[in-house]
């Protein structure tokens, strides 16, 4: 049993306790939490007051509810997937993006037409209101049920300039990249890599627990003259993946 001292509205003191206990190791990580009659008896509070601390530690990140078994301490350990970013080009002259993963379609791509906003027109060199081919992919990793959303955003302009693109707008992007080679183009890549809180269709298709952000990643493929040709986004929960890059001499 621990008696609580400190300062502040008790569950906060409760909290305070639980997160070092948590932060010591007593609490393991992947761990089952006490159940609420026990950390009641520990800490000799009342049930409402553990269920708003459990609550403040689940926003903070450190307690994991899983419906249906309880609350488990989230494990701070190496994420369960490491996407590698490279892209290579094999002889035959097909392109290929080796992270040793083959990525599942959890639903069908959906193709629309849209146009570039503040964010996506500076991106594309475009903008805004500029019309663009969108592709959404929902794609799951089989071995550790990691999710991620992947959008391609396709200007009309390359789509046009691009045989077989206009009409296959849901060409896969190792694909594109064999097509905007041979409609005469040397590619090279940029990316940039931001870390956010969730939107809630984000949190859904994710299937993100409590207080996790979520890795947004652009990629922008340049061809000729640095023209900015498509974009790509992809978004994964810092959860559950993490992501490798090659680092050459310019």
């Amino acid at each position: 049993m621990t008696e609580i001292q400190r300062p502040g509205a008790l569950y906060q003191q409760v909290a305070a306790a639980i997160r070092e206990a948590i932060l010591s190791g007593k609490f393991e990580p992947e761990a089952p939490l006490p159940s609420e009659s026990q950390l009641m008896a520990r800490y000799q509070v009342s049930r409402p007051t553990i269920r708003n601390a459990v609550a403040a530690l689940r926003a903070e990140g450190l307690i994991d509810v899983r419906h249906g078994k309880g609350s488990f301490v989230r494990s701070a350990g190496q994420p369960a997937l490491t996407i590698e970013r490279r892209i290579s080009r094999t002889t035959s002259g097909q392109f290929t993006t080796p992270d040793g993963t083959t990525w599942d379609e959890a639903e069908q791509p959906v193709v629309y037409r849209s146009h570039t906003t503040k964010v996506t027109g500076p991106r594309l060199g475009l903008s805004e209101e500029e019309a663009l081919f969108g592709c959404d992919r929902l794609l799951t990793d089989p071995a550790t049920g990691t999710r991620m959303m992947h959008r391609t955003l396709i200007p009309f302009a390359t789509a046009e300039t691009t045989p077989g693109l206009a009409d296959a707008p849901d060409t896969p992007p190792d694909a594109i990249y064999a097509l905007l080679t041979k409609a005469g183009h040397k590619l090279w890549w940029s990316e940039t890599v931001r870390a956010s809180m969730p939107l809630p269709d984000e949190r859904a298709a994710l299937r993100l627990p409590d207080a996790t952000p979520v890795l947004h990643t652009a990629r922008v493929t340049h061809g000729t003259d640095d023209l900015p040709l498509i974009l790509e986004e992809l978004r994964v929960g810092a959860d559950r993946a993490e992501l490798a890059y090659k680092i050459t001499a310019d």
